[in-house]
């Protein structure tokens, strides 16, 4: 330990949280002001501590921002909570390590490069070890996986049995030994390495490795040496963000703008006001002492009107959005109808900032197998030297329905579950027919398949992949039974005899190479290496000799590929043991190297698999998940278009793609572009694009390529096209039509289809087809996997969804939505994704027209109190009255949203449901326009016919004193300037002020007022006075008086 620690290497504690207690509130803080709104609102709050400008109370503007504060801080102290706790677990856990010769305790979090390590059965992996020894026989040991890829057992991890002895650590007088490897990386298949010890040199590679986060299976204990520490590299998370954030983000902008405005408006009146009518008013209503001009004045006001008008800018906008995208994740989780009681999986919602995307999704980019199958391979059907078996045939040849499958109980060993229907397989294993032998016994040896055997008789294969599992169960109803494996044999019951091959070599399976070798030595000495892969490379491979043969087998691949089958072609060759000796050096020279390893033996591998003698052919059947053609066909209803990017063949595509009615018989028709240069493709796409134009609309003389196409926004008249039209392409042809000149023909010709389907292409391509429509449609894309090999596609997306199969995890840790089934797609897009489309829709229009209502009431307010900044509204009130409509409201809403919004309406009329685009197209539709001029009128005609019927039904003395005016303008009886200037300096209003009486006139006195006008008003208030009071005092003269009148 003291020697490695000088190197500082990384430690093992690993770290996701983001706070501790002490940085929580300045870091939170701080990240929460990198907001606009947030900044915005803190200036507002500076703003209310000038009192020269502030008209409203500091704490209106500080308890909403430090509401909206608190809960984000509350949200993002949850989640840091729950990360620290997931850190605890994961660093408190124990390990034992080999510390000064004696087995201790350790955390996690304390164990460094170079300790040795010793795992118990069902432990985790605490760091990447190498493993060093183990107590299964040959350093066998089985890990399971499920923490990094989802995957079951995976293969044996393993040292040579010299090494796995000499290695085992007993204590501190062990000789010291070096590693020397590549640095941390994120690929988990690879690793290069060499172990110098005792004068020797070792190869390492990802065999001899454990990573950390494994668990150990089946295996009662084993040491390993940590290579390193710590969680590994984590890369950063690419944000999404959805077209309504973007709408938002645009809609606070220009609302910012309008406050400006506003406030600019106000001010400039409040300066005219002030010059104009402000001035005479000096004496009882003067400035403040900093104002010096009306200008200054307007200045002030300004930002006065910025204070109160601040509700215009949402703060509580982006909270509340949150907390309804929170409830729509929730909506999804607690689905039902989305949950497989088969696997016991409910449907997640990973993220919560996309759900109202989902509703706007245009595209769909989807894997085939494990995704629209159901990743269950079944062996149905195999070609053994140029005869097919599988098909059930009658005595003419013909083929008949499926009767009884064939019986294996002449095998104690055969597999109960498996089922074939070709009675002529088994006999011809039986009769002793050499090439089904060797057909069988090749698929018995050429594979990582492990072995165990918990009962007598009872064997449970543990497979990489599910097409490994069927073959080598293929090979074991046919009594050719893989039994056991060590690192140097492989044994195998030939029908009932056991026989022991020497295992030489095995060259690994990966996605360059498509194909799989063993080399194995058999009792006799006899040296054969058996591979098998993809027809397109192995039938490269063959000896002339085999023209004729392959022939036939190729036709047979063709009839498996057109019924939907995976298939794969076998074949094998003779090694002399002079040859192999040689070869064996150069490889063992090759691993070695120190650089360029890895192309070093692929040539090797290359060398060895030429001119082998063809086998024949297998066929798996991967079928279908339930339901996937009904979902297919009402996504496109909606008018959502689908492609599928697999690795298949293009015939076994074609042939899923009218499974799942993709592809139909009623379609124009479907183009195939096969093209191996450049210009072949771009020419298939050229005749693709002239055949679609035909009966359509003509654009000038046929379609021009380039020049016609626009970078930026990709339209084009051939997405108008009548008829219905599907394009396959394979993985060549993909690869030149992706290129820089002639990705916008490729997008242009497959935009124009109904259905697209890439066959052969590989993860990065996968990718870089959705970065393509990504980039020049402006369209929202969804990508929808079950492997590792969809992460990429899954990532690159707007929208990522990992289907939980059995292809592990890997995509469903990387996706934004997660489910069991392909089925559960269109009930997250066409109920959950428009309900929350439509929900948040609604909420926005609602939330800026009750901002907007109460902003502008003072807005209007300013022009009757001469731009002064008063409030219009009592804040008190308006809080209540606020806290009864919206929460009325929302009950309200949500009722009728339940009663009225049915998912199953939408299920069954989808092409009456247009929902994409609405936030951009709102104000293109008539109605907008007319609520709003409703709106307008309803809020200013109360006000407006209000103010006119009060002059008449309850006028106040000013109102009585303008009409009385306009009487005798219209008789025309004209008073003299001085008579109007003398009226109104008559006897003032201190009299009837000190009395503390209403200034309000009665009936009576308006009209005596009208009667009398060259009398003063203030004699007819005395008069009226005396009169009361004589009334009063002495009733009977009063009656008297009145009858004598």
């Amino acid at each position: 330990r003291d020697y490695n620690e000088k190197f500082q290497y990384a430690s093992n504690c690993i770290k996701t949280s983001k706070y501790n207690i002490v940085t929580f509130l300045p870091v939170n803080l701080f990240e929460q002001f990198q907001e606009v709104a947030n900044t915005y609102f803190l200036f507002l709050l500076i703003l209310q501590l000038i009192p020269q400008i502030s008209s409203l109370s500091w704490f209106t503007t500080i308890v909403p921002l430090v509401l909206v504060l608190t809960i984000t801080a509350v949200k993002d102290a949850t989640d840091d909570y729950f990360r620290h706790k997931s850190d605890n677990q994961v660093n408190n856990r124990q390990s034992q390590v080999l510390i000064n010769g004696i087995l201790q305790q350790e955390q996690w979090m304390n164990v460094r490069v170079g300790d040795i390590i010793k795992l118990e059965n069902n432990q985790f992996v605490a760091a990447d070890l190498l493993l060093l020894s183990s107590s299964e026989p040959h350093g066998l040991c089985y890990i399971e996986t499920a923490e990094l890829d989802g995957g079951e057992l995976g293969p044996p991890l393993l040292l040579s049995p010299a090494q796995g002895c000499e290695m085992l650590p007993c204590g501190p007088s062990a000789p010291p030994g070096e590693v020397i490897c590549e640095t941390p990386n994120n690929k988990l298949d690879k690793f290069s390495g060499t172990l110098y010890w005792k004068e020797n040199k070792y190869l390492l590679s990802n065999q001899n490795m454990l990573l950390r986060g494994c668990v150990l299976r089946n295996t009662e204990w084993c040491f390993g040496l940590v290579i390193f520490a710590g969680g590994g590299p984590h890369g950063r998370t690419k944000f999404k963000r959805t077209s309504i954030d973007r709408l938002m983000n645009t809609l606070v902008l220009w609302i910012f703008g309008f406050l400006v405005c506003m406030g600019v408006i106000l001010a400039f009146g409040n300066a005219i006001w002030e010059y104009k009518v402000g001035a005479r008013f000096q004496m009882y209503l003067p400035w403040d002492t900093a104002v010096d001009s009306a200008a200054f004045s307007g200045f002030l006001s300004f930002w006065s009107y910025i204070i109160i008008l601040n509700t215009v800018v949402p703060i509580s906008l982006y909270v509340s959005v949150e907390v309804i995208r929170l409830g729509h994740s929730y909506f999804i989780n607690w689905d039902k109808k989305m949950y497989c009681a088969k696997r016991r999986t409910p449907a997640e919602a990973r993220t919560t900032t996309l759900n109202e995307e989902l509703g706007q999704v245009e595209y769909i980019f989807s894997d085939k197998t494990g995704t629209l199958t159901q990743n269950i391979m079944v062996f149905s059907k195999c070609s053994v030297h140029g005869r097919s078996y599988g098909d059930v045939q009658d005595m003419l040849g013909h083929k008949a329905e499926l009767g009884e499958p064939v019986d294996f109980s002449f095998n104690p060993l055969a597999d109960p579950r498996f089922r074939f229907w070709d009675a002529g397989l088994l006999a011809a294993v039986q009769l002793g027919n050499p090439h089904v032998h060797e057909f069988f016994r090749l698929l018995s040896l050429c594979h990582t398949v492990m072995s165990e055997e918990k009962n007598e008789g009872e064997l449970y294969y543990k497979a990489q992949s599910p097409d490994e599992g069927a073959l080598v169960t293929a090979a074991r109803n046919f009594g050719f039974v893989f039994r056991a494996r060590t690192p140097k044999t492989i044994t195998v019951h030939e029908l009932g005899h056991a026989i022991t091959y020497q295992l030489l070599a095995i060259l690994d399976f990966n996605n360059v190479r498509k194909r799989m070798s063993v080399i194995v030595r058999n009792p006799e000495g006899k040296i054969r290496l058996y591979c098998k892969g993809a027809d397109t490379i192995l039938l490269e491979r063959l000896h002339p000799a085999n023209l004729e043969l392959a022939s036939i087998t190729t036709d047979h691949l063709n009839e498996y590929a057109g019924e939907g089958l995976r298939t794969l072609v076998l074949a094998y060759k003779d090694l002399e043991e002079g040859y192999y000796g040689d070869w064996a050096e150069r490889l063992r020279r090759a691993s070695l190297a120190p650089d360029a390893r890895e192309d070093r033996l692929a040539r090797l591998y290359d060398e060895v698999e030429h001119d082998m003698m063809l086998l024949g052919a297998t066929a798996i059947e991967d079928k279908l998940q339930q339901g996937v053609p009904e979902t297919i066909a009402i996504l496109t209803l909606a008018n959502i278009k689908i492609w599928v990017l697999t690795g298949d063949k293009p015939e076994t595509a074609v042939n899923i793609g009218y499974s799942c009615k993709m592809l139909t018989d009623d379609m124009t028709e479907v183009f195939v572009v096969t093209g191996h240069t450049v210009l072949e493709v771009r020419e298939e796409l050229r005749k693709a694009r002239e055949k679609m134009m035909d009966g359509s609309r003509s654009m000038g003389n046929g379609f021009s390529c380039q020049e016609k196409l626009c970078s930026s926004k990709l339209t084009s008249v051939l997405e108008a096209i009548a008829g219905e039209y599907a394009l396959v392409i394979n993985g060549h042809s993909l690869a030149h039509a992706l290129e820089a000149d002639m990705e916008l023909e490729f997008l242009e010709t497959a935009c124009a289809c109904k259905a697209v389907i890439c066959c052969r292409v590989t993860p990065l391509q996968k990718a870089q087809v959705v970065e393509l429509v990504k980039k020049y449609k402006k369209a929202v894309t969804l990508a929808i996997g079950d492997g590792a090999n969809d992460v990429s596609m899954i990532k690159t997306a707007h929208i990522g969804v990992g289907i939980s199969g059995l292809e592990g995890i890997q995509a469903v840790l990387a996706a934004d939505y997660s489910f069991s089934q392909f089925k559960f797609l269109q009930r997250l897009l066409l109920v959950h994704g428009r309900w929350s489309y439509l929900r948040m829709c609604k909420f926005l229009c609602y939330f800026f027209y009750k901002n907007f209502a109460f902003t502008m009431v003072h807005f209007w307010f300013g022009f009757f109190c001469g731009f002064s900044a008063q409030i219009g509204l009592d804040t008190g009130f308006w809080t209540a009255i606020n806290h009864f409509f919206i929460w009325g409201s929302l009950a309200v809403y949500f009722a009728i949203l339940f009663a009225m919004h049915s998912n199953g309406l939408f299920q069954m009329f989808p092409n009456q449901f247009r929902f994409v685009g609405n936030a951009q197209n709102t104000l293109a539709q008539p109605i907008v326009w007319l609520t709003i001029a409703l709106t307008t009128v309803v809020c200013i005609m109360p006000v407006v016919a209000f103010r006119f019927l009060k002059l008449d039904l309850k006028p106040e003395l000013s109102d009585t004193q303008k009409a009385q005016h306009r009487c005798m303008r219209r008789v025309g009886r004209a008073g003299s300037r001085r008579s109007g200037y003398a009226f109104s300096h008559q006897e003032g209003f201190g009299e009837l002020i000190m009395s503390g009486k209403n200034m309000r006139l009665s009936s009576l006195a308006l009209s005596s007022f009208a009667t009398r006008s060259s009398t003063s008003w203030i004699e007819t208030l005395r008069k009226k006075k005396s009169g009361d009071s004589s009334n009063a005092s002495s009733p009977s003269c009063g009656a008297d008086k009145t009858l004598k009148v």
